[in-house]
């Protein structure tokens, strides 16, 4: 599930461009047409994906003569690509054929009736057997158990690290830390040995969306000593509020922002915190460490929004600890991205007839090669020239065994919103950690009703 901090767009402004970026695509589209979406960052510097589907489309059309692939990019925040995407699929003249969908608000869509199930589709599609079962589950529906998009990447998160920077604050590399207070430790040691350098990023606030929850807060959630993996209970099927484990995340991201160890407040809740991590912080040599994604090298390779040769020997990477070193002794959260149809798309057929053109073992492969993503294709996932792609497809895919997922559930969304709202007051010191973390239980409660919640340990 990748995650991009772009600048928010209003809900007016989205409405407004759904209606010309898709008017009339199922009802006055030609039979032979279809509209793909997909999210491009607002900087509209990483044109990774944009680069990757054109060529595609190019020969597409080339193979299926008479047929026409138009792409819609939608230049959006994270939450307000989501809210464009809804906003288009809700009418047959403005929903397009092919969506672009983040698996942690798939089942949100699901609920929602935007897409269409495609059981029949991959019934009788051959290479569906090829795909990993935890991607699977990614795409299907909590309630009808059918499947509604067909995943083209995962994802594991860690902390990137600049060696050069550890080096003249005296820590030794390869670093691997062991707790959450030696994480600490290393950011105090950073600022005292140049203040001018930035020592630790975890993103944090609204703004964020789920670059928030998912490199920042869950990151550490589920490594705590109490309440453990703690977000949601699947035997009772609740979500929980009231845990220590929830509380001790807060004060972790209280400390780095009260202590100044992290980037300005004013900057982490910013709209462009994600760009200026991976663009202009991390190649400057301004931050020191980044709790981060697997795909962080496509910003800085060849072809990438801020090609930097030096990378490979600047940069390393460690598994983020769990709280106090316990068993398993490391943690990292996945996501995901997958190819969805709309329920009232013009040409459902045609439109998975694309998928499979871009979900090919050779093209996912470029795909998670080019955009720097863990491969969902297990045929992709062993393969020698995928794995030296790049130095770091190794440790971040060896990290799997290790992963955590988001509760695949449409009320996530709402629990995301409010777990950023949660960040964003102790990051700002408006709150206490004890006073957000009731209100997040409140908003909880609000959001699935007091009866879906369990008290958590």
């Amino acid at each position: 599930m990748r995650t991009r901090l772009l600048a928010a767009v209003s809900v007016t402004a989205a409405l407004a461009i759904t209606a010309t970026a898709c008017g009339g695509s199922s009802s006055g589209s030609s039979s032979k047409t279809i509209k793909v979406v997909y999210q491009q960052q607002l900087n509209n510097s990483n044109k990774v994906q944009a680069n990757f589907l054109a060529p595609m489309v190019k020969q597409f059309e080339k193979d299926n003569p008479g047929t026409k692939v138009q792409l819609v990019p939608v230049t959006a925040s994270s939450n307000d690509y989501y809210t464009k995407l809804q906003l288009m699929m809700r009418s047959p003249s403005t929903a397009p054929d092919l969506v672009y969908e983040d698996t942690a608000t798939i089942n949100s869509d699901i609920a929602s009736g935007y897409l269409k199930p495609l059981d029949d589709y991959i019934a009788k599609w051959s290479d569906w057997s090829q795909f990993a079962d935890a991607s699977k589950a990614a795409v299907k529906s909590g309630t009808d158990g059918k499947t509604y998009g067909v995943p083209d990447n995962t994802d594991t998160r860690g902390i990137w690290y600049n060696k050069k920077i550890f080096a003249k604050a005296g820590i030794a590399v390869p670093w691997q830390p062991k707790t959450w207070a030696d994480v600490l430790a290393a950011a105090k040691k950073i600022k005292a040995a140049d203040p001018s350098i930035t020592p630790f990023n975890i993103y944090t606030g609204t703004a964020g969306g789920e670059q928030s929850t998912m490199q920042g807060f869950e990151m550490l959630l589920y490594g705590t000593k109490a309440g453990g993996n703690s977000l949601y209970d699947s035997d009772q099927k609740k979500w929980v509020v009231g845990s220590q484990g929830f509380k001790d995340a807060l004060q972790f991201i209280r400390t780095v922002y009260s202590e100044k160890l992290g980037p300005p407040v004013e900057q982490a809740l910013g709209a462009n915190i994600g760009a200026a991590v991976g663009t202009e912080m991390i190649p400057a040599g301004k931050l020191a460490m980044d709790i981060d994604g697997s795909w962080m090298p496509n910003n800085w390779i060849r072809n990438g929004s801020k090609p930097w040769a030096e990378w490979e020997s600047t940069m390393a990477t460690a598994a983020m600890p769990t709280q106090s070193g316990q068993a398993p002794g490391k943690v990292s959260m996945s996501g995901g991205w997958a190819w969805s149809v709309p329920a009232k798309a013009g040409n459902p057929d045609l439109a998975f007839k694309f998928i499979q053109f871009l979900e090919t073992k050779d093209a996912s492969a470029k795909w998670n090669a080019d955009n720097a993503t863990i491969a969902v294709r297990k045929d992709v996932a062993t393969d020698p020239t995928y794995l030296k792609a790049l130095p770091t497809n190794k440790f971040f895919t060896e990290l799997v065994a290790d992963t955590h997922y988001r509760p695949a559930l449409p009320a996530y969304t709402q629990v995301s919103t409010a777990i950023q709202k949660a960040m964003e007051s102790v990051t700002t010191g408006q709150a206490s950690v004890d006073k957000a973390a009731s209100t997040f239980d409140n908003d909880v409660k609000t959001a699935v009703g007091a009866d879906n919640t369990v008290k958590g340990s």
